[in-house]
């Protein structure tokens, strides 16, 4: 960064102003003229655009002009010029400006020295302030209050030069007699933030003596009176009790924004469940009463802190964080969401659950933005809910049944894989979910939604009655027989069709739809594999070639076959081979066994000739043609293993995968709460041996804390381990024989980055206008312009640099030391070793369902392919070196990744601060002499952190053998 900058003003380089023009408009008699080349001249000088001997045109045509717009143009153009030579010293010329601001502070009129004290706030050069130092302070006892108020900024800049306490030594004393006679609430509030900046004892006499009057004052003073207290709480924590109810008593302020700084002050200052009750108070009721979506994203950051650091106090909260689903913004919802599925316990399950029920039937109506995205966010939640607390599961299952017919597929089939857990875990549940899943399977219309379906009937139709009622309604979403006809076929039956009388009341069929054609792109399958996807596009048959279903719209299952979808028609197969196994155990009469083992073989080779037919320009696939004719051959041929496989085995394993998943989950929750849960030898909190001496509730809460703080040393250790840890993490930029030794302490705070370095000068010589330099490369950027520091012999400096980050990458931070001695003249120059900002600071482990996991792979558009070079020889090895190495989560269950097969393939998630998403998929095997081969594919919406995780792989792959 070359210059600090305080004035930002839009350019139009397409219409650029000549320099000669702007002459000789200043140097005119028209002020409107001037007023338009003095803004010229500003815009072009902002955009590094020289001017020669615009200073001179100025100081004759301008300076002595008395119209008020040209001079606070005037004080602009000033205040973005350079004031100083390259060597630091004041410009000749700027005399001449000295007299002309003493002048303006002097001016009769007060916006004259209003602005006038407003630009000497963002002046940095003593020799140009120091003369005007009389004159500012006349200035605040002036009688308007747009004077003083200035007047008071500008006291509090020039006391933090660098000399300025020199310049101002009685500043403190005079701005407190001022104040305390002050009435303008501005003028109060700035005099106040200068005694907090630089007499703060005295800021805290008078706020001490004021305490009565503290809820009475403007909204802007007591924001500053909370700025206060948080640094006086901070560099003196035992005096946090008489802060707390000033706290306290500025909780009921009008202000929204004083009260979102009471919560967070209060939050900082004491973790008394009282004091987090109260601000979690405050976070709530902004939620409702606030309109801006920022403001309740915000608020819900605060609350999601409050509930992982404080999560006792919040589950009283639960009801009044979901009042924020009224938001129709669809990420106010989410974070909602995820924040109350955290806190729900026995004792709240009930109402959260009533809850989520309310907000899903209001989905259906169709004012609702987005309300299919919504009710699947909400379905999932309830599933959620359902899987912690099986009891609910009723009170909502058969709700969310109807919705499986939802024309957001997305929704429906999270309805479809809530139901087969559901009736998995809740056995007392499964006879009045198959009923309803059969009583409401018409009204499917997804080929997933349905294959899902079709497999919970075919596994959980255990009785008579439900496999009879299964079969009869798969037979009817498919419809009649045949699915084509031959043009022969169809003309000898159109004709006896013809020949025959028509009933009355009875509807001729109605012709056959559009034929949907298929086209087929890759899809990425759970384990990270590729497979083929069919995509569904209209085109014209001929009309003789496909039925239409006689059931209209009762026959789902029929139209999905003939719009191309085999993969379905291979899950009908199961279904119906499953069901008719069974009915051959529950029907003791062979003769009806037969019948419906015939027709449904009949329905599979209706299937089969559909897809080698050319009704259907796309023919059935291998894989679906191989199940089906599998089918065909259990049917035919039943054997008591063949039983058992479908019959049983393949519940066991769904069975099994549930089971593991709920262990995970638990124990995922278990690891979670075991950090927060309290040792055997910890000190139990007595408050009846507390002596209480007129304290609130409040305050002896955070007394006992504060003494058993204290009596178990925790005040030692943290400070112990934060030293231990930072010093970890100092990085030397320079070396040891460097006239100038630096060293590093980075800090990263999601959006920006904090460097902490300390420079020693080494010499017998004082160093002058030593300034640390830096550059960045990457999304990095630098905010503030550095400073020249002046270094005795041994004497050390902590400068801080403040950088900010845009985005999720691996960013580079370079610069050198800048300094001038007494023995060389020229300027002499330390390179210091470059800093490396790492990509794990940025993410962290996060989780999705494989579902959403395979939508990312196919939308995110930058993959980095990393070749597998490592010298470890075990798969499960290096997948859990990876995992370690990047600070990901693999999503793929361990019991997908047992055994020593040879091969591996796995998931990773991850989530960066910045909401972008990391997806890897690591596929590997083992080769004959025993290395590791394959690929690790990262794949991301933006460019940056698809090719930062691959380096950072590259690097830690090799890992130990």
């Amino acid at each position: 960064m070359e210059k600090s900058c305080t004035l930002l003003v839009h350019f139009d380089k397409a219409s650029p102003s000549l320099a000669n023009e702007i002459k000789e408009a200043l140097e005119g008699q028209d002020t409107e003229r001037k007023q338009d080349a003095m803004k010229k001249a500003i815009m072009l000088l902002l955009n590094n655009e020289q001017i020669p001997q615009l200073f001179i045109t100025i100081v004759r045509y301008v300076l002595p002009s008395e119209d008020h717009t040209i001079q606070k143009l005037l004080l602009l153009y000033l205040e973005i010029i350079d004031k100083t030579d390259s060597a630091g010293k004041i410009l000749p010329e700027m005399i001449l400006i000295c007299q002309n601001l003493r002048n303006n502070l002097q001016h009769p009129n007060e916006y004259i020295r209003g602005v006038t004290l407003r630009f000497l706030c963002r002046l940095q050069e003593t020799e140009l302030i120091e003369p005007l130092i009389p004159s500012i302070l006349l200035n605040l006892e002036h009688r308007h209050p747009f004077v003083r108020r200035n007047a008071i900024l500008a006291v509090m800049s020039i006391f933090k030069l660098p000399n300025g306490d020199h310049l101002l030594q009685d500043s403190g004393e005079m701005i407190e007699k001022l104040i305390v006679n002050e009435q303008d609430l501005s003028a109060k509030r700035n005099a106040f933030l200068m005694l907090e900046n630089c007499a703060q004892d005295r800021a805290v006499h008078y706020l001490l003596s004021n305490l009565d009057n503290v809820p009475l004052w403007g909204d802007i003073l007591q924001m500053v009176v909370l700025e206060l207290i948080r640094k006086v709480c901070r560099t003196n924590p035992a005096e946090k009790a008489k802060y707390i109810k000033i706290i306290l008593s500025l909780m009921a302020s009008p202000s929204s924004a004083v009260v979102y700084e009471c919560a967070g002050t209060l939050i900082a200052l004491s973790s008394a469940p009282t004091a987090i009750r109260a601000a979690a108070n405050c976070y709530c009721q902004l939620l409702l009463s606030q309109s801006d979506n920022n403001v309740k994203l915000i608020v819900l950051d605060r609350l999601q802190e409050l509930k992982s650091k404080h999560r006792e106090v919040m589950v009283d909260m639960v009801m009044d964080v979901l009042r924020a689903l009224t938001s129709p913004n669809l990420d106010i919802r989410r974070k909602t969401l995820d924040i109350a599925l955290d806190l729900i316990t026995p004792r709240n399950i009930d109402e959260v659950v009533m809850t989520l029920k309310k907000e899903v039937v209001k989905t259906q109506g169709n004012d609702v933005e987005k309300g299919g995205e919504y009710r699947q966010m909400l379905v999932q939640a309830i599933h959620t809910c359902a899987v912690k607390f099986p009891d609910v599961a009723s009170s909502v299952v058969h709700l969310l049944m109807d919705f499986l017919g939802d024309q957001n597929v997305a929704s429906a089939l999270d309805v479809a894989f809530f139901v087969r857990e559901i009736i998995e875990t809740n056995p007392r549940l499964r006879e009045s979910i198959i009923s309803r899943l059969l009583d409401t399977f018409y009204q499917i219309r997804s080929s997933r939604v349905a294959s899902c379906a079709l497999w919970i009937v075919g596994e959980f139709a255990q009785t008579l009655p439900e496999a009879q009622h299964a079969m009869a309604t798969i037979k009817q979403s498919l419809g009649d027989l045949p699915f084509y006809t031959t043009a022969s076929a169809e003309a000898d039956a159109e004709a006896a069709d013809a020949a025959k009388p028509v009933a009355p009341g009875v509807a001729a069929v109605p012709p056959p739809p559009p034929v949907i054609a298929t086209s087929k792109r890759p899809a990425v399958l759970a384990d990270g594999t590729y497979a083929t996807q069919s995509a569904a596009s209209e085109v014209s048959a001929a009309p003789t070639a496909v039925v239409a279903a006689a059931g209209g719209a009762a026959a789902n299952l029929r139209s999905l076959l003939l719009a191309g979808d085999f993969f379905l028609g291979s899950v009908v197969g199961t279904a119906l081979t499953k069901l008719v196994l069974r009915l051959e155990q529950l029907m003791p009469d062979k003769a009806e066994v037969n019948a419906v083992t015939v027709d449904a073989m009949l329905y599979l080779v209706g299937i089969l000739r559909l897809g080698q037919s050319s009704a259907l320009p796309q023919p059935i696939d291998d894989d679906s043609y191989d199940r089906i004719a599998l089918c065909l051959r259990i049917l035919a041929r039943p054997s008591d293993v063949m039983r058992r496989v479908w019959l049983a085995y393949c519940r066991q394993s769904f069975g099994k995968m549930i089971s593991e998943k709920v262990t995970r989950e638990s124990e995922e929750s278990k690891a979670n709460a075991a950090l927060a849960v309290a040792q055997p030898d910890d000190l139990i909190d007595f408050y009846h041996l507390k002596s209480r001496k007129g304290m609130s509730q409040l305050e002896l809460e955070d007394a006992v804390a504060n003494d058993l703080k204290r009596a178990t040393g925790e005040y030692g250790r943290d400070e112990a381990t934060g030293g231990g840890r930072k010093l970890n993490r100092v990085l030397q930029l320079t070396g040891f024989s460097d006239p100038v030794y630096a060293e590093a302490y980075v800090t990263v705070h999601q959006y920006d980055i904090v460097l902490d370095v300390t420079v020693v000068n080494r010499t017998r010589e004082t160093l002058q206008n030593l300034c640390l330099e830096l550059a960045t490369m990457g999304d990095l950027k630098l905010v503030e312009r550095p400073q020249n520091y002046t270094l005795a012999p041994d004497s050390s400096k902590l400068i801080r640099a403040n950088i900010k980050v845009s985005s999720t990458e691996t960013g580079v931070i370079f610069g050198n030391i800048v300094y001038e001695s007494t023995s060389v003249l020229d300027r002499n120059v330390v390179v210091l070793s470059d800093i490396h900002i790492d990509i794990m600071d940025y993410i962290s482990p996060a989780s999705c369902a494989d579902v959403a996991f395979r939508n990312m792979w196919a939308e995110f558009e930058w993959e980095n392919k990393v070749a597998v070079n490592t010298s470890i020889s075990d798969t499960n090895e290096f997948l859990q070196h990876i995992v370690a190495s990047t600070n990901m989560k693999c999503l793929t269950p361990p019991s997908q990744l047992a055994g020593d097969c040879g091969f591996l393939a796995a998931n990773l998630y991850a989530k960066s601060v910045f909401g972008e998403d990391a997806l890897v998929n690591v596929s590997v095997e083992k080769q004959s002499d025993g290395k590791l081969a394959g690929y690790i594919r990262i794949r991301s919406k933006t460019q940056g952190i698809a090719l930062s995780l691959g380096d950072k792989i590259t690097l830690k792959q090799k890992g130990t053998s």
